[in-house]
Parts: C-alpha cells; structure tokens; sequence
C-alpha cells in the first residue's frame, strides 16, 4: 500500500474508513456465498490479505475476529447505501459465529422467490407458523418442526394463515383477496425445499431430525418474526392486556434465543443462550442462582428447542395429570 493505515483508517484521511480492493474481493466472497461460518471466512480472509500484500502472506491463523470486524465495518459502511449490510451472529449450541450478507429493504420472502413457487414460499410460511405458534407455548417452547410434522405440512390446509381472512378491507380502498388459492406442494417438492433451505443455511436439521431456524435464519427474519409472532396488547378499556410475546431475545447477547434456558416461572419473560447463562451464573452459589427479573430460582432445567419437546421433568402421577390438564387447557384457550 502507498498510504499507511491505522486501526482500520487512512492516517492522512483519519474520518473515511478504508474501502479498496481487499474490500472488494471481501463483498464479492460474499454475493458469491452469502453466508460464512468463522472457520470458512478465515482462509478466504487471509487469501485476500495475501493476495494484496504479497511480500506479507497471512495464514488462516493469522485472522482473528478483530481483523473480521474491520473488514466488516468498513465494508458496511460503503453497501449502507445500496441496502446491504454484513450482519453476524453466533450459533445457539456451540457460539461458533456466522456472517451473513443480509438485503436490508428487500422481504426475505421476495428474494426466496427466485428460488421458490409461490406454493413452495406458502409451504415456509406454514413452516414458520408450526415453529413459532403450533410449537411454541406457554408450557412447552419447543420452536421447532420435527421431520414427519414438516411433511404433513405441505399439503395446505383448506384455510391457511395466509388466507384465513381471505379479504383485507383498508378504510380508503376496496377489499383486496389475499393468497386464497394456495395449492399443496409434493412430498418430492417438500424434500427438495427443506433440503434447500438447509443448504442455504436458512435452516438446520438436528440428528433427532428437528428442523429449526439456522443463524442465517435468524438474521434473515428477525424483524418479521417479531412482527408476525409478537402481538401488541388488545384494545379492551375494560381490563389491562398483556402483549403477546413468541419471539425473545436472550437476557446476555440480545440475540433471538429458539435454542436455549427459560426462567422456571412461566410468567417471566428471561430467556437464555446456554452459553450466556453457564458465563452468568457461572461460580454463583446458593441464593446468587436466581433470575435477574423476577428474582425465582434458577434451575437451568427448563428449556427453549427440542429439548423441551423431547425432555420432561420427572413428577409424580398426580403431577403429570395436573400437568396434563393445564395442557389441555392452554390449547382451548390458543
């Protein structure tokens, strides 16, 4: 380079961040890919860095997360413009971290139609719903589909979300129809679609073959599934409503959590990553496990994913009916 850099600037131009070539070769690894785990984007980091300055090649252990991060700062602050923007996450389980080249004006659903039929992007929707309303309540936020469940949704229901108020009525327009001809899609077509929503790292499949929301996923949808899935509370000047809550963030990295801890108390809203919770009540002992909202003891029992689908608390047969029952009740009232 003919111009030093310092920390990620030009030292004779300290207000504009650094954007040339190894930017570019950086934005274009990602409209190639769209999405990069840490241990994928390191060696094309360091492939681009070598590329520019041959007389210092770097090695895939040379990236660390602070180089990544400039790179991503800098980059992003040239695609604002254009509506694009590098985003990051970390995957529920492990932490491992995922980058990911997000369309920040664009649907998600409207760039998953160069993918998909409009039946195929109804059978998502349906998905989605199974995920983050069939299997997500008070009792049991499970926030997953298992693999037989996926496939009995491709065939639409009669009345799907998307057309169970078939017509919209606006106060200053007419009434519009909306999807009311939504057809099923093939055992074959569904395959194919899960399969590629796997590989595009939109979904994940665990070894129980529950299928839920990949890091990409999350970043991709977050804002439409707390708009679709969240409710605001209900107009009633006769009693005090509570917003209906689905999608929440973890109490440590503020990332959406569908993988991870609840507070034992079912009308607490803290939720957890794993890992966020082992780093927060690590080395607490006694009194000092206890949740930070509503001050209830913290078990670390009570879980969000599958586990709360597949792993139940042992009770006592007087238990398991009472538990039964609320169940049973908490469906009426859904």
């Amino acid at each position: 380079m003919s111009r030093r850099q310092v920390n990620g600037y030009r030292d004779d131009s300290p207000e504009a961040p650094v954007y040339d070539d190894a930017h570019r070769a950086f934005l274009q690894a990602f409209f190639s890919n769209s999405v990069f785990t840490s241990d994928t984007l390191k060696p094309v980091v360091a492939a681009i860095l070598s590329a520019q300055d041959p007389e210092r090649p770097r090695l895939e252990g040379d990236i660390t997360e602070p180089i990544i991060t400039s790179l991503i700062q800098n980059t992003n602050a040239k695609i604002s413009h254009f509506d694009f923007e590098i985003l990051s996450a970390r995957e529920q389980m492990k932490g491992d971290r995922t980058y990911a080249l997000v369309n920040t004006a664009s649907d998600t659903f409207t760039q998953l139609a160069t993918s998909f039929t409009p039946d195929e992007i109804a059978y998502i929707k349906r998905l989605l719903d199974a995920m983050f309303e069939e299997n997500n309540s008070r009792t049991r936020e499970i926030m997953a589909v298992k693999q037989m469940r996926a496939k009995q949704l491709a065939k639409a229901p009669p009345r799907n979300r998307q057309s169970q108020a078939a017509t919209q009525v606006d106060a200053n327009e007419e009434p519009t129809q909306v999807e009311s001809n939504v057809k099923s899609i093939s055992h074959g077509d569904c395959d194919r679609v899960l399969q590629t929503l796997v590989t595009q790292g939109f979904f994940q499949e665990s070894p129980s073959h529950y299928y839920s929301l990949a890091p990409r996923g999350l970043l991709e949808l977050r804002n439409y599934l707390k708009e679709t899935y969240n409710e605001p509370p209900a107009e009633d000047d006769d009693e005090e409503n509570e917003p209906t809550i689905r999608i929440r963030d973890c109490e440590g990295c503020q990332e959406i959590v569908t993988i991870g801890l609840r507070c034992d108390n079912r009308d607490c809203g803290v939720r957890w990553h794993t890992r966020c919770a082992n780093q927060f009540f690590g080395g607490r002992q006694g009194n000092g496990k206890r949740c930070p909202k509503c001050k209830a003891d913290w078990t670390g029992s009570s879980y969000v994913g599958e586990k709360a689908d597949r792993v139940q608390p042992r009770r006592s047969t007087a238990g398991r009916a009472s538990r039964a029952q609320e169940d049973e009740e908490e469906d009426e009232n859904e």
